[in-house]
């Protein structure tokens, strides 16, 4: 864990110059910052990771969403989309990605590049200082998980990097506030007004009592689980289906990855968050609404040569599930 700011603004840095661009469901431990109403604002007090070895007090999640045309065997069924881990965030080559890269060579196949393209959001954790959503209960542990998007990250990011701070924003006695401002700008959620906080304060008596209590959490524990061989073909098989525009198949995927909220044959529903310590095969799920990030360090698509006939995107799927096929044979 970095013990300065020094040594996070030296690692940033490093990043930027390389390019690099147990709870469940229902404890409500993550706080849904999401949802506060538009022209409202949370207060957030972000603290350190318990995990020595990371050297900031965040870990990065990598994920791509495969939309399907329903659930297959349930009648009247609507879209669904589901959250699947990229490899890339545990420095494997992901091999939805290593496919995916190769359409944005040809600029009639970018749009679809970019919806299977990874996004990224950030795990932190810490308190709700203030609180503007009144449905929200704090729970018995109030050190709350936040899944913070690319947007809100790089206000926090930016801060660090300026040298007129001078402490830690996480320091128990001399720490900084982070507001969460919700706007909206073309119709959509906007978060370009959050700040962190030009007065440093210390944690209350119940904050810290909270921490002795109940421990900080290792934020690697709530990635999703890692993929071994078997999970690999399964996304290679579902990117395929999704791109084929099929429907989920919970008889073959749902052990592994499924849409929120689904219902398996069990009746459970599993939060993506809890430790992957608790489970082998935690299904994956979505765990907020980041629908509208961009992928940030998606590939340019290269400059079309000639003129051309846009292809209806029913062929345009066609045609990279038989490149796809090609490859595999």
């Amino acid at each position: 864990m970095a013990t300065s700011l020094a040594e996070i603004r030296a690692k940033l840095q490093a990043q930027e110059s390389r390019g690099q661009g147990g709870q469940s469901q229902g404890d409500n431990a993550i706080y849904a910052h999401w949802n506060i109403p538009e022209g409202s604002s949370a207060k957030i007090r972000f603290i350190p990771d318990a995990n020595t070895q990371n050297s900031f007090f965040w870990v990065e999640r990598l994920m791509i969403r495969l939309p399907f045309a329903g659930i297959k065997g349930q009648a009247d069924s609507k879209p669904v989309v589901v959250q699947v881990p990229c490899v890339e965030m545990y420095g494997d080559a992901c091999p939805i990605l290593a496919e995916v890269r190769t359409w944005f060579k040809d600029p009639g196949l970018e749009e679809m590049g970019r919806k299977y393209w990874k996004k990224k959001s950030y795990l932190f954790q810490g308190f709700v200082r203030e609180n503007p959503l009144a449905d929200d209960k704090t729970p018995e542990n109030p050190i709350r998980r936040f899944i913070i998007s690319p947007q809100i990250f790089n206000l926090i990011k930016a801060a660090l990097m300026d040298p007129e701070l001078e402490s830690m924003p996480t320091d128990y006695t001399a720490g900084l506030d982070f507001t969460v401002t919700k706007t909206s700008k073309g119709g959509y959620a906007d978060y370009s007004t959050s700040k962190w906080s030009r007065k440093e304060t210390a944690l209350t008596a119940q904050e810290q009592s909270a921490i002795d209590i109940f421990g900080l959490y290792n934020l690697s524990d709530f990635l999703p689980k890692r993929p071994g061989e078997v999970e690999l073909r399964v996304l290679k098989e579902m990117f395929e289906a999704s791109v084929d525009g099929q429907a989920y198949d919970p008889d073959r995927w749902s052990q592994y990855y499924k849409p929120s909220g689904f219902q398996g044959k069990s009746g459970d529903d599993t939060d993506a968050l809890v430790p992957a310590a608790k489970s082998a095969s935690v299904p994956v799920q979505s765990s907020a609404p980041f629908d509208t990030e961009e992928a940030d360090d998606a590939p340019v698509a290269a400059a079309p040569v000639q003129a051309s006939v846009a292809k209806p995107s029913s062929q345009r799927a066609e045609d990279i599930l038989a490149m796809i096929r090609n490859r595999s044979k």
